[in-house]
């Protein structure tokens, strides 16, 4: 049976659900509860609440899903796009990747010895390979560029 979202509770209900299972921005949890049919106002009543009850946090989903997205082997470029797509703004999205405390070049490293094992390339062929494969995980062509002639990424 769907859960009709047709009240404040429900709604708030239903708001709480999502955000228990992970951080949500508010732009994301507004087009989830409209999904299942909330309505606008609704959905901004239930929000502005959970928000002054600091149990939906902007900032928190930001540091969340950038620590998420750097273990996984995503770059810096990637992931403000990414966060970009989700309605959050600009200088948000910078101070979180400012302050998530992630060795960009580090990560680069570490994610080319995964996938690569360390193989500079051989030929032009190869180099285009790797480099489109990182460039894919957000990383810049500056970095990819120093990484792939082997010189240090400091």
């Amino acid at each position: 049976m769907a859960l009709v979202l047709d009240t404040l509770v429900a709604v708030r209900r239903t708001a709480m659900d999502l955000l228990a299972r992970r951080e949500h921005g508010r732009v994301e949890l507004a087009r989830k509860l409209r999904q299942r049919g909330a309505t606008d106002e609704l959905i901004d009543s239930a929000l502005d609440r959970l928000a002054q009850e600091g149990l939906l946090s902007e900032d928190r989903y930001l540091e969340s899903f950038v620590a998420s997205r750097g273990r996984a082997g995503y770059g810096p470029l990637r992931i403000r796009e990414e966060l970009s797509q989700r309605g959050l703004l600009r200088p948000a999205i910078e101070q979180a990747l400012a302050e998530s405390g992630i060795d960009w070049n580090e990560q680069l490293r570490e994610l080319w010895l995964r996938k690569f094992a360390g193989e500079l390339p051989m030929d032009m062929r190869e180099k285009a390979k790797q480099g489109r494969f990182l460039a894919y995980r957000g990383f810049s062509q500056e970095q990819i560029g120093r990484l792939l002639r082997g010189a240090s990424l400091d």
